[in-house]
C-alpha cells in the first residue's frame, strides 16, 4: 500500500507549540514547511518532533479528522508498525549480552519442529537471521490477504492471529531463498524472534519489553496492545485507501478505492513485527538511549549497528543497510540510524544520529499517500527531506 487520502489544503495548517495557528506559510519555521509539504502528498495530518541538546521541538500540520478538522492533538498515540522490531532487536541482544543465548544459535535450538517443511529448515537459520531479514522466510503477511483489500479488511479486522499461526503460514510455502543467501524484508523472522525470547525467559516478548526498556526509560505512553484494538487517547483518526484488488493490483495502476476509518482493530497480526504504539516523544527518548548506551552495552550495540545491504529499500532510501533491527541511511552530513513503520493508518518515520544528539519522530495518520492533483510524488521517502533537515540541523 503506497498512498492515501486526496489533499487536504494548506488552510489546515496546525498550530506551534504555543496553539497559534500559522497565517502566513511564508514565515513558517524550516520544519513546519517540511511538515506541510507533506499535505501535498496526501497526508491528512502530520505531527513532528525533533530532540536537539538545545531543547525539544514539535510541529504539526493538517487534521486529525477530516470531518471535525481537528489538529493532531501534541501528545498524540499511533502505532508504529515495524519500528516495533527495534525494540523486539534490542530485547534480544540484552539476552544475547546475558548469555542466555547466542546470535549464532539456529531457530531449532530454541524451538524444535516450528520452522520446518516445504524446504524450510529452521537448523540452517540463526538468530541474526531473523533480526537482520537474512533468513529467508517469506513474508507471512503475504498471506494475510485481509490486511490489504478493504472489504476483507472491515470484515476481519477483528480477528486474532497468533505468531505461531503466523509462522505456520510462512512454513506452508517455499522459502524465499537459502538463509545467508540474499536480504529481504520479511516480518515472519520477528514473529519468530518474539516467540524465542518467551522460550528463554519464560515470558512473553511484551512483557520482557516492559520490563527491559519501557520501564527502565520511563516511556510511559508506549504500549504493547497484544489483541486489543483501542489506540489510547488522545489520538487522531487513522485512514487507508486500500487497492480495490489487494494484492493482485496492478502496481502501475492500484486502482485505490475510498479513504476508509481503520483506527481501530486487532492488531496481533503485527505481533513481534509491528504491533506497538507510542508517541513522537517516547519515541525519541527510545532512539537516543539506544545510541547512548542506556539500553545496550557496546558489544550488542555494535553487533546491531553491524549492517548489509537492504537492496529491497534503496528506492526509498539510496545508499540503505540494515542491521539487527536498525537501518543506517546516509544523507547529506553523514547518515542516521533509523526504523520506520507502516500499518493500515499510521506512518512511522524517524531517525538519530551516531552520537544520539538529535532525533526526529514523525508520525502520519494514514499509511497510503496520494499526492494532490498537479503534485509530483515524492522521489524516495516522502518524509525524507524533513527528516534529514531535522537530523543535520536545518530544521
Amino acid at each position: 500500500m503506497k498512498r492515501l487520502l486526496a489533499p487536504l489544503l494548506a488552510a489546515a495548517l496546525a498550530a506551534t507549540l504555543t496553539g497559534a495557528a500559522h497565517a502566513d506559510h511564508r514565515t513558517a519555521s524550516p520544519l513546519q514547511r517540511d511538515a506541510d509539504a507533506l499535505l501535498a502528498q496526501g497526508a491528512p495530518g502530520v505531527l513532528v518532533e525533533v530532540d536537539t541538546p538545545r531543547g525539544d521541538v514539535r510541529v504539526r500540520s493538517g487534521v486529525a479528522d477530516t470531518r471535525t478538522r481537528k489538529p493532531v492533538p501534541w501528545n498524540a498515540k499511533f502505532r508504529i508498525g515495524s519500528f516495533t522490531k527495534t525494540y523486539v532487536a534490542a530485547t534480544v541482544l540484552q539476552l544475547v549480552g546475558e548469555g542466555r543465548l547466542s546470535l549464532d544459535d539456529t531457530v531449532e535450538r530454541w524451538l524444535p519442529g516450528v520452522v520446518r517443511g516445504n524446504g524450510n529448515d529452521g537448523g540452517r537459520i540463526t538468530v541474526r537471521q531473523l533480526l537482520q531479514h537474512t533468513s529467508g522466510l517469506h513474508n507471512y503477511i503475504l498471506q494475510l490477504p485481509f490486511v490489504f483489500k478493504g472489504d476483507e479488511f472491515l470484515a476481519e479486522r477483528f480477528r486474532t492471529v497468533t505468531a505461531a499461526e503466523a509462522v505456520a503460514l510462512a512454513t506452508g510455502v517455499a522459502p524465499d531463498f537459502q538463509p545467508g543467501e540474499k536480504w529481504r524484508y520479511s516480518n515472519t523472522g520477528y514473529a519468530v524472534a518474539g516467540m524465542i525470547i518467551e522460550k528463554v525467559t519464560g515470558r512473553t516478548w511484551q512483557q520482557e519489553v516492559r520490563k527491559r526498556i519501557l520501564d527502565p526509560l520511563r516511556l510511559r505512553d508506549t504500549f504493547l496492545p497484544g489483541t486489543s484494538p483501542a489506540i489510547p487517547k488522545p489520538h487522531a483518526t487513522a485512514y487507508e485507501r486500500f487497492p480495490e484488488k489487494g494484492l493482485e493490483a496492478d502496481p502501475e495502476d492500484p486502482r485505490y478505492g475510498p479513504a476508509l476509518d481503520v483506527t481501530h482493530f486487532n492488531p496481533s497480526w503485527g505481533g513481534a513485527a509491528g504491533d506497538m504504539i507510542s508517541t513522537t516523544d517516547d519515541g525519541n527518548r527510545f532512539l537516543q538511549a539506544l545510541m547512548t548506551g542506556e539500553v545496550l552495552r557496546p558489544a550488542e550495540l555494535a553487533e546491531m549497528k553491524r549492517t548489509v545491504p537492504a537492496t529491497g529499500f534503496e528506492q526509498g532510501w539510496p545508499g540503505v543497510r540494515y542491521g539487527l533491527g536498525l537501518m543506517f541511511i546516509p544523507n547529506e552530513c553523514g547518515g542516521y540510524w533509523a526504523h520506520g513503520g507502516d500499518i493500515p493508518g499510521f506512518m512511522t518515520r524517524n531517525g538519530v544520529t551516531d552520537d544520539g544528539r538529535r532525533s526526529v519522530v514523525v508520525s502520519v495518520n494514514t499509511d497510503s499517500l496520494i499526492p494532490t492533483p498537479g503534485t509530483a510524488p515524492a522521489v524516495g521517502d516522502p518524509t525524507s527531506t524533513l527528516v534529514d533537515h531535522a537530523l543535520c540541523g536545518r530544521g
